[in-house]
């Protein structure tokens, strides 16, 4: 193997064992069995487990929070930019379970405030501002516009954290549901939601 495929070797299983076990729960001689190859390979590669395991969770946290921009990106209404967003979490739950399970766990010694955490604060700037004119329009403050964009994507990530474990109803339905609770209110849900975004 050249370098860069053995660093992506060792980037994958090191992803599987740490999403299963968690960073303190994975030993390197674990990761160094798994992929065959001596512990100073890994060293040579990312210096130390805790190396590995920042590589890992860098990794992961530039694929969720692209697919967010990507979906959050495109003109379009509010509404169905929430959708595209919510959408974009609940794919990147299902094609890449293991990488969520590890932005979920633990900080890696490079983010003590966790992954996560991160991620949503990127996230919820990004979505102040979209909604910005739609919060201004109705009235709002910029501060009320903060504090709902907090809500919003607590709300889908909280919910994505649901997703994980149960996998039902389908992506669609759960992103569906989340942008009906989010839009209409509780006062004002529909019985059967439809996402706009997909017409």
């Amino acid at each position: 193997m050249t370098g860069a495929q053995r660093r992506s070797q060792l980037i994958g299983i090191g992803r599987g064992l740490f999403a299963l076990r968690g960073l303190d729960g994975t030993t390197i001689e674990e990761i160094s069995a798994a992929a065959g190859v001596s512990k100073p390979v890994i060293y040579e590669h990312f210096g130390s487990k805790e190396g590995l395991y920042t590589q890992v969770v860098d990794y992961e946290f530039r694929i969720l929070l692209g697919a967010i921009n990507d979906a959050l990106s495109e003109e379009a209404k509010p509404r169905v930019l929430v959708e595209r967003a919510a959408l974009a979490l609940l794919s990147y739950i299902e094609d890449r379970t293991d990488g969520f399970r590890i932005l979920m766990r633990d900080a890696p010694p490079t983010q003590p405030e966790g992954a996560f955490s991160t991620l949503l604060s990127h996230v919820t700037a990004r979505v102040e501002h979209i909604l910005a004119d739609e919060f201004a329009r109705r009235g709002f403050t910029a501060a009320d516009g903060a504090m709902y964009a907090q809500m919003l994507v607590g709300m889908v990530a909280m919910t994505g954290q649901w997703w994980l474990d149960s996998r039902t109803p389908d992506k669609r339905d759960v992103a569906a549901h989340l942008v009906n609770l989010a839009w209409n209110g509780l006062t004002g849900l529909q019985k059967d939601p439809e996402l706009r975004s997909e017409n």
